[in-house]
C-alpha cells in the first residue's frame, strides 16, 4: 500500500454547530476507530486531495497532536451540492487483525476477442477483500489475454494468496461484448 501522512488536531466540541464551524474554516471533522477508543479529530482539507482522487488504497499516518496512528479512509461523506469533502472515518490498523478494503482491479494483456473486432466493458472496478494489512494488495491482476467475443472473466476465477475476496464469485468483472457489424458473420 502506498503511504500518506495527514497531521490533525484532537476536537474538543462535538456535534454539528461545531463541525460546521470547522468546514467553514477549511477543516475536515474526522473520526479514528477500531482501535482501543475513537478519536475524533479534524485536518485540512487539502491534506485529503491526493487520498480521494485517485483509485490506489494508501496506509494513512494519522498524526494527531503527537500521537501517531496507522490508519485506512474507511468512509467519506460529500456536500451534495459543491461535492466538497465534509467527513472521513479512518480505520486503525491493528496488528492481527483483519480489515475490509476495496480493492482496484487492473486488467492485464490483450484480449483475442478484441483483438477480432470486440469492444472490452470493464463492469467491477473495485473489488472487496479481507485480509491482514501487511498482505492486501495494492491492485488485483486479472489476466483477459484468453477472453474471446462474448465470453466473461467472473470474481470465482481470481486466484487469491493470504486474503479473502469478498465480492460474489458470480460477478463478472470483465467481457467482451460483440459489435452489431459482427453478429451476422460470426456462425458462418
Amino acid at each position: 500500500m502506498k503511504s500518506i501522512e495527514i497531521v490533525g488536531f484532537k476536537r474538543a466540541n462535538l456535534g454539528k454547530t461545531e463541525a460546521q464551524e470547522l468546514r467553514a474554516q477549511g477543516y475536515v471533522p474526522s473520526v479514528l476507530y477500531g482501535g482501543a477508543e475513537q478519536v475524533h479529530f479534524y485536518a485540512p482539507s487539502m491534506l485529503f486531495r491526493e487520498l480521494l482522487f485517485t483509485p490506489d488504497i494508501f496506509n494513512v499516518t494519522l498524526n494527531i497532536e503527537g500521537d501517531l496512528y496507522n490508519a485506512i479512509l474507511q468512509e467519506k461523506q460529500f456536500h451534495p451540492v459543491n461535492d466538497a469533502l465534509i467527513h472521513a472515518d479512518f480505520l486503525q490498523i491493528v496488528d492481527g487483525k483483519e480489515i475490509k478494503v476495496d480493492v482496484p482491479v487492473k486488467l492485464t494483456g490483450t484480449s483475442t476477442g478484441v483483438m477480432k473486432g470486440g469492444k472490452m466493458n470493464q463492469k467491477l472496478r473495485k473489488l472487496r477483500v479481507q485480509g491482514l494489512a501487511q498482505n492486501i494488495p495494492d491492485y488485483v491482476n486479472v489476466d483477459i489475454t484468453e477472453l474471446d467475443l462474448g465470453k466473461s472473466v467472473k470474481v470465482g476465477a481470481l486466484k487469491a494468496e493470504n486474503f479473502v475476496i469478498l465480492t460474489a464469485a458470480s460477478n463478472p468483472i470483465a467481457s467482451v461484448e460483440i459489435p452489431r457489424a459482427l453478429r451476422g458473420t460470426l456462425g458462418k
